[in-house]
């Protein structure tokens, strides 16, 4: 998907709207006012841009269906979300420290200000002050796991971030500062592209409509949209439909099942050809190749609790201590 055409003719525009003060908004109220619009960190999953949700994720948060799946990451210290808001002000400060560019907190969700556009929300990390050239600073931060999509530069769903983010304002440039793996600063710049800005604005709108007919947009392979549709159909009624005169799901079945075949056929490949090296690795723990290597060790022993002894033993123990885990439906091909 090509979202980078670019308009030569910048538009001017309104300033933008602020829908609402968040200073004394909790989360449960702040979580209802992000219901209202699609919001900048939510553009690049509405497109089908995002590494890390679907745009059938987002429309159940949209719809109200998320249900457990929307976590409250402000207490939970494992969530990357955790990071990025306690070191914010972090980034913002040494942003400043090495640009010389003042900013300020922005506490409000700001709306478009054209009304074909309400729907399209921001919040604002920090609004620079006093510089021509720009006015809008991101703090991001990256870890282990993420600093790997900013190895080429400013990742693509952040691009469309702030690419909402100066559609909303109608503002013409942003710093994106990132702190990555907790000791380099990086500051990258992102012009406004009104041909970007036109593209996503179309693809977000026709994501919303579906939110406002109730119309789930298609799954798209990721885990993502498999934790939604399990979230959205979670039990069956015991029933049985017939696609047999459905063109388009029998071509579906039909390439589902030559898939597993050719999946099938691969893992058995895989497997012979590991365990060929295996085989001539022997005892040793690792070995060499012209294109590269592998290891072969064993792992540390451990000790776990036999459970199932222990209940043969003492079955009195699964009643006083019964954990009930719930069921989840087994998609299987008979």
């Amino acid at each position: 998907m090509n979202l980078s055409a670019r308009d030569p003719s910048p538009r001017r525009m309104r300033p933008a709207l602020r829908l609402v003060d968040t200073k004394t908004l909790d989360r449960t109220e702040w979580l209802a006012v992000r219901q209202q619009g699609i919001g900048s960190s939510d553009a690049a999953a509405a497109v089908g841009l995002h590494p890390y949700k679907s745009p059938l994720m987002l429309w159940l948060e949209k719809t109200g269906q998320a249900g457990a799946f929307l976590k409250n990451d402000v207490e939970d210290d494992t969530a990357a979300t955790y990071w990025g808001s306690l070191l914010e002000p972090i980034v913002a400060a040494h942003y400043t420290k090495r640009t010389g560019h003042r900013v300020r907190r922005v506490n409000a969700v700001l709306q478009h200000p054209d009304p074909t556009c309400s729907w399209m929300l921001a919040n604002i990390d920090r609004e620079v002050i006093g510089v021509k050239e720009v006015q809008i600073l991101e703090c991001k931060t990256a870890g282990l796991q993420g600093a790997r999509l900013w190895k080429d530069g400013v990742p693509e769903y952040v691009q469309l971030q702030v690419m909402h983010q100066l559609a909303v304002t109608g503002k013409q440039a942003a710093d994106v500062a990132v702190l990555i793996g907790g000791q380099q600063l990086e500051i990258h710049r992102i012009e406004r592209d009104e041909g970007m800005i036109c593209n996503l604005i179309e693809l977000e709108r026709a994501f919303w409509k579906k939110v406002e007919q109730g119309v789930p947009p298609a799954a798209d392979g990721s885990e993502s949209s498999d934790q939604a549709l399990r979230c959205l159909y979670p039990s069956d009624t015991g029933h049985t439909v017939d696609f047999r005169d459905d063109v388009t799901l029998s071509k579906a079945f039909a390439d589902l099942t030559h898939t597993r075949q050719v999946l099938n056929d691969f893992g058995k490949l895989e497997a012979r050809l590991k365990q060929q090296i295996q085989q001539a690795m022997g005892e040793a723990s690792r070995a060499q190749f012209e294109t590269g290597e592998v290891t072969w060790k064993r792992s540390k022993e451990g000790t776990s609790l036999d459970v199932a002894r222990l209940l043969a033993e003492q079955p009195e123990l699964l009643v006083r201590y019964p954990l009930t885990k719930p069921g989840s439906r087994r998609f299987l091909v008979v």
